[in-house]
């Protein structure tokens, strides 16, 4: 039996470059039994130069390990199918894709399709791009199927009825492929190179060429809005960021038109917008004060010592505010944790006149000496949130370290000593991207706010029932409609607590279920005292020869415990029972977050009658139904008039 590693062996391998320590893991084979420390050592990764590079290399190991053997030692490790195509050689893709959705702690199992075959790859149904079960179509394009048909003496206009063409042609093949393929399509714009312009010696024409350029790859981006489950990559973007678009030497030689460096960046958005459709966005922004909000350390410095403007740092400082603050217009719940006392923290927030952020723009503010690692679960308690909901920035590396060590969930963004470049580490991973806004987004740090008020009317109450009574629910459940379903799309995608089956829809897949006569997608709404809570539940169903079947029902973890599941899924058998149906079954599927909500149907009257590892298959007979809750106002209707109780 080997002895266990002593704490300083641990800490000496701690100090080795992750790379090296992945490939002892591959070499050890144990990459699959321990997938879930690859995230945490591919994020010591400098995000600096040289990330791409070596997430490539990174990704190059992983490559080798199959998918299978990663979801059988890990099996609720999401795994994600892509195929890929395109118009010239991309093998650097699959690698750097690989380690991209490593980094989000997701497996990959990717299908290259071809070389230059792309539109014989669209245009067959039977290519692995249409294949069930291909989560992501990849269709890497360049300049090459524009410039690579022009006639041998060419002028702006014959790239003119090219680039039409070409539009023309994307637009069909996309909307063929969402017509009969599942999954997203990824399409990207294309890079204009010097090499292209600066073949034209006339001045006005090189700019006329340039300003047609755009216009085509504003015609490739606008197909995203066109066609659902289309989304294009903007390599306009990427190739900004720095780096060459290509080698000439390997575009020569090799037909390898997009760089290395390139596709990295690209793979870094599609890993992104990947994570994104698993529901792995994330929710709160929690930030460090001292060199992080502000230049200088509050304690030693006072309120009057730090800068937020008006000096050479503090002006970076002011940046990095105004742009935490537009996050959390959006949606995404800001939060403060730092080592300092509360009072002068608070009277900064309140009073200091170059100050972006105010105290009522955070759900919370923690300024104490207690770990930080304490601090962010006391506040994942407070919100009724999981850790992995949680983004973390930080100047400190030991603060940092003690997160990422302690809290593995956390995503960690590690700042540094320059304040210019903390915009950018924030934003590189995109962690808080969603597919779509919705009211209930826009309108969440105001009702996270609320719930304080309720916690300080709970911390009140002479009893549970008091309170409750004392609140006022009032519940609406209804079909949903317009916006709603959006909603519902992202409640699926998103919701982990009380999520029955998590079952992940996207917003054309609901839509098609509300299309759908013999199916029920309803939104449940609430609202009491303290103001409009919006859309916080779902139920999802179908009607089959006399059963309604409850194929889901999901509700947001910030009104747990107000009756109003009850309320909701107590509505829906009145109306079974009404309808004449002769039963309601229900299944449970067994998650690694959804335990508390094992007992809710046995709870509303089901009966287990199936059971396994994975699942439970409940019924309800309807002969009995369960009491509604005395302190909830309900209004139900199920598109045939309404139900009040």
């Amino acid at each position: 039996m080997t002895a266990p590693a002593a704490p300083a062996e641990h800490a000496a391998a701690a100090r080795r470059p992750p790379l090296e320590r992945l490939r002892e893991l591959y070499a050890a084979g144990r990459v699959a039994s321990d997938y879930r420390s690859v995230a945490p050592l591919l994020a010591e990764l400098d995000p600096g130069d040289g990330a791409f590079a070596g997430l490539a290399r990174a990704g190059r190991v992983l490559a080798k390990v199959p998918h299978e053997r990663i979801r059988e030692h890990n099996p609720d490790v999401p795994c994600l199918t892509a195929a890929v195509t395109g118009s010239s050689t991309v093998d650097a893709l699959a690698p750097a894709l690989t380690a991209q959705l490593a980094r989000h702690g997701v497996a990959l199992r990717c299908l290259p399709v071809g070389s230059g075959t792309w539109q014989r790859d669209l245009r067959d149904t039977g290519s692995q791009l249409y294949a069930p079960g291909t989560d992501l179509a990849l269709c890497v394009l360049d300049a090459g199927i524009v410039f690579g048909e022009l006639p041998a003496r060419w002028g702006v206009e014959d790239v003119r009825a090219a680039t039409a063409a070409k539009l023309e042609l994307l637009d069909g093949l996309a909307g063929r492929w969402a017509g009969q393929a599942q999954g997203t399509f990824v399409l990207n714009t294309l890079p204009l190179l010097r090499h292209h312009t600066h073949q034209l010696v006339d001045l006005r024409a090189r700019t006329e060429l340039a300003a047609l350029w755009r216009e085509f790859n504003a015609g490739i981006l606008r197909l995203a809005l066109r066609h659902e489950r289309v989304h294009v990559v903007d390599t306009e973007i990427l190739a900004a960021e720095g780096g060459p678009v290509r080698d000439p030497r390997l575009a020569a030689y090799a037909k390898v038109h997009l760089g290395e460096e390139l596709l990295g960046r690209y793979a870094r958005e599609a890993g992104h917008y990947a994570r994104t459709l698993l529901g792995r966005t994330r929710k709160v922004l929690v930030v460090d004060l001292d060199n992080t909000l502000w230049d200088g350390v509050l304690g030693d410095d006072g309120a009057e010592g730090i800068a937020v403007a008006s000096t050479y740092r503090g002006e970076a400082f002011g940046a990095f505010q105004r742009t935490v603050r537009q996050l959390g217009s959006q949606g995404v719940l800001l939060a403060a944790c730092s080592k300092n006392d509360s009072g002068p923290v608070l009277q900064v927030l309140r009073d200091h006149p170059d100050m972006a952020l105010r105290e009522e723009d955070f759900v919370g503010v923690v300024a104490n000496w207690e770990p930080k690692d304490g601090n962010l679960k006391e506040l994942a308690g407070r919100l009724n949130l999981g850790v992995d909901s949680f983004v973390f920035a930080d100047d400190s590396p030991f603060e940092c370290g003690l997160v990422a060590s302690s809290l593995p969930e956390v995503a960690v963004v590690r700042l540094n000593e320059e304040p210019a470049l903390h915009i950018e580490r924030l934003l590189a991973d995109g962690w808080f991207d969603v597919l779509e806004l919705t009211a209930e987004d826009r309108r969440r740090t105001a009702q996270y706010r609320s719930d304080a008020e309720r916690r300080t009317l709970l911390d009140s109450a002479g009893s549970m029932e008091d309170y409750l009574r004392d609140l006022d629910v009032r519940v609406a459940v209804s079909p949903a409609s317009g916006n709603e379903l959006d909603r519902v799309s992202q409640m699926t995608l998103r919701t982990n607590q009380f999520n029955m089956t998590t079952q992940r829809l996207q917003p054309d897949a609901v839509r098609e279920l509300a299309a759908d006569p013999g199916r029920l997608v309803l939104a449940v709404r609430s609202r009491d005292r303290f103001g409009d809570n919006g859309v916080v539940g779902a139920l999802l169903g179908s009607r089959r020869e006399g059963v309604l079947h409850l194929d889901n029902m999901l509700l947001s973890c910030r009104v747990f415990a107000r009756g109003i599941e009850q309320a909701a899924l107590g509505a829906l058998l009145a109306h079974a029972q009404r309808s004449g149906l002769g039963e309601v079954r229900a299944r449970y599927v067994r998650t690694a977050k959804n335990h508390r909500v094992r007992g809710f149907y046995p709870s509303m009257g089901f009966s287990a009658v199936q059971e396994s590892d994975a699942e439970v298959r409940f019924r309800h007979d309807l002969g009995e139904l369960p009491p509604l809750p005395g302190h909830v106002t309900l209004t139900a209707s199920f598109g045939e008039g309404s139900e009040g109780s």
